[in-house]
C-alpha cells in the first residue's frame, strides 16, 4: 500500500489579491495542480494517458481553508488516493504551514474519459486497475465528501463567451476560470476579512471554446450560490459557505 506524498510551496506575488493573501482561487489552483504532478510522477498523469487517448475529468470538491497564506509564506500540500470504483476516483489533500499546522483540507473527484468519444472508461478495467490500484492509501478523506448541489434562483447574471484563455489541455473551460468567473460575481468587501470557508462545485458539462456562458449569483444568509449555464443546462454549480 502506498503512502501520502508531500509538495512544497510558496505563496508567489502573482497568488495574491488586494489584501496580500493568497486568493481562494489561486489556492485551489496550486492543489489542483499538485493532482496532476503526482498522477504524472507515478505514471497515470495525462502525459500517460493522452497516448491511449485518454484523460483526467474532474467532476466534483469540496475545498476548505482556515485562512489564505501571506505573500511569500511556505506551505506544504499533501496528498493521496483514498479510493475508486468502476467510473470515479478519490483524490485527497491537506495544506499546513511551515510548522506543520493544518489550514486547509480537499477532497476531489474525477473520472477518467475517452477523448474522443468523451464518455468515462471503466477504471476497474484490469489494465487500469493494476497500475492505479498499488498506489490507494489506507487513510479517509480528511473532511466531508463534496455536496451535490441543486439549481439556483439567480439574484443578478452576466453573460460572457469562452476565449482562448479559458481553455486548457483536454479543450475544455479550466477549472480556476470558472472559480474567477463565479468570485467575480461577489462584492470585494467579501474578500477583505479572512474568514473560514468551504466550497463545493459540481461540474456537470464541459463548456468549450466559443460558447456563450451565463453566470448567475444568488446570495443567501448563509451562502453564496453559483451556477454557470451553457446552451439552456447548467454546466458548474457551486457553493461558498463563509464560516
Amino acid at each position: 500500500m502506498a503512502e501520502k506524498t508531500h509538495y512544497p510551496h510558496r505563496v508567489d506575488p502573482q497568488w495574491v489579491d488586494f489584501t496580500m493573501r493568497a486568493s481562494i482561487a489561486a489556492l485551489t489552483n496550486a492543489v489542483l495542480s499538485v493532482a496532476g504532478r503526482d498522477a504524472q510522477i507515478k505514471g497515470f498523469g495525462t502525459d500517460t494517458l493522452n497516448k491511449e487517448n485518454f484523460s483526467w475529468v474532474l467532476l466534483r470538491m469540496a475545498v476548505e481553508f482556515d485562512r489564505r497564506p501571506e505573500q511569500y509564506t511556505d506551505f506544504t500540500i499533501t496528498t493521496w488516493v483514498s479510493d475508486y470504483g468502476r467510473m470515479m476516483s478519490t483524490r485527497n489533500f491537506t495544506v499546513q504551514d511551515s510548522e506543520g499546522r493544518e489550514f486547509g483540507r480537499v477532497v476531489t473527484q474525477w473520472c477518467m474519459i475517452d477523448l474522443t468519444s468523451r464518455r468515462p472508461i471503466d477504471l476497474t478495467t484490469p489494465t487500469i486497475a493494476e497500475n492505479y490500484g498499488k498506489y490507494l492509501v489506507e487513510c479517509p478523506s480528511p473532511t466531508e465528501a463534496p455536496k451535490r448541489l441543486g439549481a439556483i434562483e439567480p439574484q443578478t447574471k452576466v453573460t460572457r463567451n469562452v476565449v482562448y484563455s479559458d481553455i486548457d489541455f483536454n479543450r475544455h473551460v479550466n477549472t480556476l476560470r470558472y472559480l474567477e468567473m463565479m468570485l467575480d460575481r461577489l462584492p470585494i468587501e467579501s474578500f477583505v476579512e479572512d474568514r473560514p470557508l468551504r466550497l463545493d462545485v459540481n461540474f456537470q458539462h464541459e463548456c468549450r471554446y466559443g460558447q456563450e456562458l451565463e453566470i448567475g449569483h444568488e446570495h443567501r444568509e448563509d451562502c453564496d450560490l453559483f451556477e454557470i449555464v451553457s446552451n439552456g443546462t447548467a454546466a458548474v454549480r457551486a457553493r461558498l459557505e463563509w464560516r
